[in-house]
């Protein structure tokens, strides 16, 4: 969450001398709606899995310099997120079996393709202490965002010599849920440590019979240990952050998503004070059942990894520092769930690094002449 630009001002300041009939229309209806949560509150790993794919998780939220310290006092970090993703096959019916519209012991042969685009803009005000804790740095932010998720569903079903075919399309635009964040950073050198906690309130727009959906629908608490390698006089970089969550019951649907796992990752080399390029990562993978899912579909578990480029950019604001960043991943090695790929554009508005103090003027001392 703006991480790496207060990193990036860190580097300048040291290299300077500072420092996303009518009954089974609405069955495959609500299956869709599995995607659609899952891509609009940022989970690029959807459906079958975490209540059918509907993760707390955003992979790709941290990156380069992740657990560097920051500059003490308010920052802004702002982004805009898109998805394109895609599934078919149970993947599509996962969500209608697990609110129990859709009986998975009748003999029913069903086809269906799902696609989500989703367009987030998100709002992150952090401010860092400037009071020590624990030896460290404390920060606490609040992730708020508003976009739409546009779903799409094309489905098949066939009960004995009957066949039907449906489509169904939704497009809705409201706000997401509140995710606070606290994070404690240390440094030692080259090393740098942080851990986190944070977790979701869900107060977004959320409708369990909905295609698309803006909310998760239920609560989730999420915690980690993240390390980064920076070296300011050479330019390089690599940071990991590894995380799991915890989810809470659905009180809609009287589903438990199981636990998570995550780990995100950078590695980027300053080409100069202002210029960073880089690679970014994720590793996503669900390491425990699910509660509430059908027997014909249990266990509910999916894995997902991304990969791609990155380019940032820091630059003077007024008085204060802002940096951009461009980072982008595309999906592959997916398991029980749609592949696709993601777009991050960042900006961070943050306090300028302080200008490196003068060094004393040497102290002149009158010697006795020699006799």
């Amino acid at each position: 969450m703006g991480s790496s630009f207060r990193a990036f001002r860190r580097y300048t300041a040291m290299t300077t001398g500072g420092k996303l009939p009518a009954r089974q229309r609405v069955r495959f209806h609500l299956a869709a709606t599995l995607l659609a949560l899952s891509a609009v509150t940022c989970s690029t790993h959807d459906l079958l899995a975490d209540e059918d794919g509907v993760s707390f998780w955003i992979p790709g939220l941290f990156g380069s310099l992740a657990a560097t310290p920051q500059q003490p006092g308010w920052s802004l970090t702002s982004f805009y997120y898109h998805t394109d993703v895609s599934a078919s096959g149970n993947a599509a019916v996962a969500r209608e079996i697990t609110i129990g519209r859709f009986n998975p012991t009748v003999n029913i042969s069903v086809n269906a393709n799902v696609h989500a685009k989703a367009d987030l803009g998100f709002v992150i005000p952090t401010y860092v202490f400037a009071t020590p804790f624990l030896g460290g740095q404390a920060s606490a932010s609040l992730l708020m965002a508003y976009g739409n998720n546009d779903t799409s569903l094309n489905a098949t079903a066939t009960v004995g010599p009957f066949t039907k075919s449906i489509a169904l399309q939704q497009d809705t635009m409201g706000f997401a849920d509140l995710v606070p964040q606290f994070a404690g950073r240390w440094n030692a050198g080259v090393n740098n440590y942080m851990a986190y906690l944070t977790g979701d309130i869900p107060v977004g727009k959320y409708g369990s019979t909905d295609l698309a959906n803006i909310g998760l629908g239920h609560a989730a608490l999420d915690g980690g240990l993240g390390y980064t390698y920076f070296d300011p006089k050479a330019g390089h970089e690599f940071s990991a952050v590894f995380g799991l969550t915890g989810n809470f019951r659905n009180q809609s649907t009287g589903y438990t998503s199981g636990v998570d796992s995550h780990l995100d990752w950078g590695a980027s080399q300053f080409l100069s004070k202002q210029v960073q390029v880089g690679l970014v990562g994720y590793f996503y993978e669900q390491l425990t059942s699910d509660s509430g899912c059908a027997p014909a579909l249990c266990p509910f578990k999916s894995r997902v990894i991304g990969i791609g480029p990155q380019l940032g950019y820091l630059f003077p604001v007024g008085n204060m520092q802002g940096y951009f960043n461009i980072k982008g991943y595309g999906e592959f090695d997916h398991d029980n769930r749609p592949d696709g790929w993601n777009l991050w554009l960042t900006f961070v508005l943050s306090p300028a690094a302080p200008a490196a103090e003068p060094a004393p003027p040497p102290i002149l001392t009158k010697t006795a002449p020699r006799s």
